[in-house]
């Protein structure tokens, strides 16, 4: 069954946001692993990921409805 989420890539993941972010249309019980790969984000440059605000996992799944925010590694000094 397809649903919809808000999606949010950020700093250097940018150029990756699909055009329908804001109502991006995915499969429900999609893991996170298999949305990067579906907006053909390479898996080690999406380091933090927050669901509804909450951090999660790369193996959590989505049932529509989520705002999900992706970030890349964080570097600093």
């Amino acid at each position: 069954m397809k649903s919809q989420i808000q999606l949010k890539l950020f700093a250097t993941l940018h150029e990756f946001t699909p055009p329908s972010a804001d109502n991006y249309i995915i499969d429900q019980g999609i893991s996170i692993f298999d949305l990067l790969e579906q907006i053909k984000v390479p898996r080690e440059k999406a380091k933090l990921v927050f669901i509804n605000g909450v951090k999660a996992e790369l193996t959590s799944t989505l049932g529509g409805g989520e705002r999900v925010g992706i970030f890349p590694p964080v570097g600093g000094g």
